[in-house]
């Protein structure tokens, strides 16, 4: 045991490293992304979103607010218009760019928050549902069931009715919507999980069943938590565009990039660049995310290792 202790010290790995899985898990996550291209463009991608949301105020040429109606309708640098507003303007001419970089705060800020809603709401009636099974789990079902079968434009629309308004109520809304996918995802595999010894074991020592979802289940299906909240960030950024794109969103004062869709599809025919740059910015971004999702999907996923 000696020898093979001063074998691996030797070979640079320590010995406490080539056991722990989760060394073993990023190693392989560090790996598989070297080689993925994919992956390294969802990663400049959702790089450079995040780059312009947190550094907004400094990227802005302009006042994402403020209107001149002079200068209105102006089309980007390369189409007849100015470099001092290189996107163009809208019919109240505000600068689009400003507008642009200022959206990617309110997309980011809405399917950040939206998933860490539904994934903790999700994720906690997932683990009760599938690990205590019976009576709790039928409820939980059935509730999951009655509201897949609410198109969810229907459901947001009555829910942003009663609570108004507003980016918080936009959150509140995508988050309890969204819980769905959590919780059936993590039920089917928490029903697989209890039946393991380990689990067995962990009851029959006398640990808690709070012990055990938390000690012993959770750890085993948080890679999927987060592989199901990467993609569902792409969602949420979709369905926060399409809420506000219908009225029904955040305050229309606010640049965000479905506002700024909504402002722009009566100018469609004339001034194309009005809508098409935002649309472009969610569509730049919910690829990359996906990208991102994709590899992290293969990375984690137990089924992908075989």
């Amino acid at each position: 045991m000696f020898e093979d202790r001063v074998r691996k010290m030797d070979s640079g790995v320590a010995p406490s490293e080539e056991v722990r899985p989760e060394n073993l898990l990023w190693r392989r996550a560090r790996s598989s992304f070297k080689g993925n291209r994919g992956a390294w463009i969802g990663a400049v991608l959702v790089g450079l979103v995040v780059f312009a949301a947190v550094f907004a105020p400094l990227l802005a040429p302009h006042d994402p607010y403020e209107q001149v109606l002079t200068r209105s309708l102006r089309p980007p640098a390369w189409d007849g218009g100015t470099t001092e507003h290189i996107l163009g303007t809208d019919h109240l001419g505000r600068d689009v760019l400003s507008r642009v970089i200022y959206g990617s705060r309110i997309s980011l800020g809405v399917g950040l928050g939206a998933c860490l809603v539904a994934g903790t709401i999700g994720t906690i009636l997932g683990l009760i549902s599938g690990f205590f099974g019976g009576r709790v789990d039928d409820l939980v079902m059935r509730i999951a069931d009655v509201q897949l079968a609410f198109p969810f434009i229907l459901l947001a629309t009555a829910v942003m009715f009663v609570l108004g308004s507003g980016l918080r109520n936009v959150v509140i809304v995508l988050g309890i919507t969204g819980w769905v996918v959590y919780g059936r995802v993590v039920r089917g595999e928490v029903l697989a999980i209890r039946e393991e010894d380990y689990v067995e074991a962990s009851v029959a020592a006398g640990c808690t069943r709070a012990r055990t979802i938390t000690r012993h289940v959770f750890p085993n299906i948080a890679s999927s938590v987060i592989v199901i909240a990467t993609l569902e960030v792409a969602r949420v950024i979709i369905a926060e565009a399409s809420l506000t794109f219908l009225g029904l969103g955040v305050d229309p004062r606010i640049p965000t990039w479905g506002s700024m869709l909504a402002d722009g599809r009566q100018y469609l025919a004339g001034h194309p660049w009005i809508a098409t740059f935002p649309g472009l910015a969610i569509m730049l971004t919910v690829l990359g995310i996906n990208l991102l999702g994709d590899w992290l999907r293969d990375t984690f996923d137990p089924r992908m290792m075989t």
